[in-house]
């Protein structure tokens, strides 16, 4: 499978640590997780946006 090494400050490393040990997940799917949703996140803000212009475009027009 695929890796990706990322570079963490110490204090972002011990946030991360932290909040996986809350959530009783390992790090690692800890930060997994976090990637793949906010990249989830963007495509539908994307999407999101697209949507809206579309419907600004039928909307101005309709009130030319």
């Amino acid at each position: 499978m695929p890796t990706l090494t990322i570079d963490f400050t110490l204090y972002e490393l011990a946030s991360l640590r932290s909040e996986a040990a809350r959530g009783d997940v390992p790090l690692k799917d800890f930060v997994h997780d976090a990637a793949v949703a906010a990249a989830a996140r963007s495509r539908r803000v994307a999407q999101a946006a697209v949507g809206t212009a579309e419907l600004s475009v039928e909307l101005n027009k309709r009130l030319e």
